[in-house]
């Protein structure tokens, strides 16, 4: 048994017809047959001169395969049955071009007693009488091409097992195959951007390049609005694959669906595309002051007459000092026709214009107020509230007492304690009752309430209760400690 596969036999000369015996050795199947001539110098399905087999420089001859024929002959009524090959099986038509169709078929129930040599494929032109072989060698292929036939080429197909033997009967394709041109679906492939509304601005450049697909080349038609294009405003230019429009110079009317058709024997296909030329917008059309109150103004004005062919994205408010007359933006892209500006200053007087914006920026002018708006600055007068004076006026307390001390004779010592009281008081140290204030050996000290009570080298008889008393117009009060100044010890 053979295997299946894909091959393509050389095609026969003129001089090769089906009634040859002898053949030259095989070659390498190329996988491409061109469409063979009839004898007699008729060509065969596809007008194409077929072209000679080229031997093989590198392969032996086979001495087996150089005795079977070319093409199927009738059998010799002598040989026995069993040496010739049944016809194949299963013949039938696997692709069909516009210049070029392959069939396949299995190999026969029956080989032969000598064993299976290859295929003869052949072809008969519809009304012809006569069989012209596609390969002149037998191919050990279960399916072949035959390339180079010509639109309109209709013919039979028939392939024959070949043994040592002699060629077994054929298989004939009970259908006839037809070669017709392939027609391609035609389809338009709109690019992203161009799915949704395309928008320029006036004076600038449409150019739109559409791919479609169609075999043979589809006839293209654009429209505008459902009308012809105007040729004195839109180039059009066409290719196999493709459709430019082009316009140089945009203008609003330039707005609209533009619809390309491709159209190829009764089908077609369409696609619509909408473009949307844009400019500036006009000023809004009147704008005035409707009130002034405290540091507000109020405004109101009509929308523009010209929109820029485009809804518009807001508008811009701005005011003017009139010392300075410089503009400063106080709204963006608000939407309202009447809006308050606030936070003006006392004194000063404003002028207010209103500017209109689309996607292609803010008017080229803007609607100014005629009046200007006065902030009138009032009298203030200032009302001090009534105050209180907090008296603060406290007698003498002692926030920290004093504490009892021991010292060492003949190193200085203080003694120290804190008093709150308001005015301030007047300060006396005591020691056991009696005033100790102008001795020299003693320093008081009074400082924001902290008072302290130096005792400069003191000595065993400086031992005692030191009393630390504070008075004011309000009262007094005192704090005691026991100082001891322990004598050093002899040895």
């Amino acid at each position: 048994m053979t295997e299946k596969a894909t091959s393509e036999a050389p095609a026969c000369g003129l001089e090769e017809t089906a009634s040859e015996s002898a053949y030259v050795p095989p070659t390498e199947p190329s996988g491409d047959t061109a469409a063979p001539q009839a004898p007699g110098g008729e060509q065969a399905p596809g007008g194409q001169q077929a072209s000679e087999p080229q031997e093989s420089s590198h392969q032996p001859p086979d001495p087996a395969a150089s005795a079977a024929p070319a093409a199927p002959a009738a059998t010799d009524p002598a040989l026995p049955r069993e040496d010739v090959p049944s016809a194949p099986l299963l013949l039938a038509v696997e692709d069909v071009s516009d210049s070029s169709v392959t069939v396949s078929w299995e190999p026969p129930e029956r080989l032969g007693r000598l064993g299976l040599q290859g295929y003869v494929l052949e072809l008969r032109r519809e009304g012809a009488l006569d069989w012209v072989p596609v390969n002149a060698r037998p191919m050990m292929v279960t399916q072949q091409t035959v390339r180079n036939l010509a639109v309109g080429d209709k013919f039979f197909v028939r392939v024959a097992a070949v043994s040592s033997a002699g060629a077994g009967p054929p298989a004939v394709l009970e259908q006839l195959v037809h070669i017709q041109e392939t027609i391609e679906v035609p389809k338009i492939r709109v690019p992203r951007h161009l799915r949704q509304t395309y928008i320029r601005q006036v004076g600038e450049s449409i150019n739109l390049q559409i791919p479609f697909q169609g075999n043979p080349k589809p006839q293209v038609l654009w429209t505008h609005n459902g009308h012809a294009l105007d040729s004195q405003r839109v180039s059009v230019r066409t290719g196999d694959q493709d459709s430019i429009l082009f316009i140089r110079s945009a203008q609003r009317a330039d707005s609209g669906c533009y619809e390309l058709t491709v159209q190829l024997k009764g089908l077609e296909a369409k696609a619509a595309i909408n473009i949307l030329v844009i400019e500036k917008p006009g000023p809004p059309s009147s704008i005035r002051l409707l009130d002034v109150w405290n540091c507000n103004a109020a405004l109101e004005w009509t929308p523009p007459q010209d929109t820029g062919n485009t809804e518009l994205l807001g508008y811009t408010v701005q005011k003017a000092d009139k010392k300075t007359g410089q503009w400063f933006t106080v709204l963006e892209r608000y939407h309202p026709t009447t809006c308050t500006v606030s936070d003006l200053i006392m004194g000063n007087s404003y002028s207010f214009r209103v500017f209109s914006e689309n996607l292609c920026g803010l008017s080229a002018s803007a609607a100014v107020t005629k009046e200007l708006a006065h902030i009138i600055k009032t009298d203030i007068v200032a009302k001090p509230k009534s105050f209180v004076e907090r008296d603060f006026s406290e007698a003498p307390s002692f926030t920290q007492p004093l504490a009892d001390h021991t010292s060492t004779p003949g190193y200085s010592t203080q003694l120290s304690c804190s008093v709150r009281a308001s005015p301030k008081p007047k300060i006396i140290w005591m020691k056991n009752k009696m005033d100790i204030q102008g001795d020299p050996k003693y320093r008081a000290l009074s400082e924001q309430g902290v008072c302290t009570l130096e005792i400069r080298k003191p000595s065993p008889f400086d031992s005692g209760v030191y009393t630390c008393k504070a008075i004011n117009v309000l009262g007094e009060a005192s704090v005691d400690c026991r100082l001891e100044v322990k004598a050093s010890a002899t040895h």
